[in-house]
């Protein structure tokens, strides 16, 4: 099932809330299968298993139609089971099926990005069995953050983030989820959310770590802009970087063209610094020679204490 409430949203923003309150605000997804903790967590290993994904929105004009896609993205999810998964570019009726391919042990919480159902979502799917919402909100990238669908800073098209305030039930860890997709094609879009997403993020419980997934749309390279305020500054951390073991490297973003060894990595999960990062990963996973999306998803396995 899959709900919207968008007046309830507006009303109880910034409230505590629990799984049915969450499915007033956003999107409860499930489906008629009986729950099985979805875990690939190894028994005994505390990490955290995260997921950043920009899915390629949905579309039937070939090739790499959404028909086609999916299959592969279903096996692809369902063989990997994180625990925190961000994704980017999922419409709704895509993310309704991707919640019925994950099945009932996941729960999400996200809005579109025009408002409602209308436009794309930072959706955050997560493991029921392990991760329990405490508080979540939305805002957008512009210089009226809290009007839905705002664009002032240029760039294509609205840009937001999604961020969940999640305990931890392994570990009884509080910590945030913050996911967002960055503006393409205007640097100084990109720099500006950068300083948004930080000024934001100072209202947060600074007892508390945080886990960023995104899309930033800019190479992972100090002496960048967004990778400099966000990471080189010392504010964040960069799992790939801190990670204690590493798959290899290839570029996250393909346009189903073949793999980029050593490429340009523009999709991040980020950390509160001083985190433990057991190991690091990106996604290379493909069937027949079809790629769920035009992005690699990338993921890390974060020790929260």
């Amino acid at each position: 099932m899959l709900r919207i409430g968008l007046r309830s949203w507006l009303s109880t923003r910034r409230r505590f809330v629990v799984l049915a309150a969450a499915a007033a605000l956003g999107l409860t997804l499930t489906s008629g299968v009986s729950a099985a903790a979805p875990s690939a967590t190894p028994a005994g290993d505390k990490a955290l298993h995260v997921m950043s994904y920009n899915l390629r929105y949905a579309s039937e004009t070939p090739p790499n139609t959404w028909t086609d896609r999916r299959p592969v993205m279903r096996e692809q999810l369902r063989q990997a089971r994180p625990q925190l998964l961000g994704t980017q570019e999922g419409l709704y009726s895509q993310l309704q099926d991707i919640s019925a391919d994950l099945g009932p042990a996941y729960d999400s919480i996200g809005l579109g990005r025009e408002g409602g159902s209308k436009g794309e979502f930072m959706m955050i799917f997560f493991d029921k069995f392990r991760l329990q919402p405490v508080e979540y909100d939305h805002f957008w990238l512009s210089d009226t953050p809290e009007v839905i669908g705002s664009k002032t800073w240029g760039g294509c098209c609205p840009r937001m983030v999604t961020w969940v305030r999640f305990k931890d039930k392994l570990t009884s860890k509080e910590f945030y989820a913050v996911n967002t997709h960055l503006e393409a094609y205007d640097a100084t879009a990109r720099s500006k959310s950068a300083d948004l997403i930080l000024q934001r993020m100072a209202a947060f419980d600074p007892a508390l770590p945080v886990v960023m997934t995104a899309d930033f749309n800019e190479a992972a390279t100090p002496g960048l802009t967004v990778y400099d305020k966000l990471v080189t500054s010392g504010k964040l951390a960069d799992s790939w970087v801190t990670a204690e073991r590493r798959s290899a490297l290839y570029g996250t973003f393909h346009g189903y063209k073949p793999l980029t060894p050593n490429g340009k990595r523009i999709d991040w999960i980020l950390t509160t610094p001083g985190l433990r990062v057991s190991k690091a990963s990106i996604n290379t996973f493909s069937k027949n020679g079809q790629f769920p999306s035009d992005h690699l998803p990338v993921e890390s396995w974060i020790h929260l204490s």
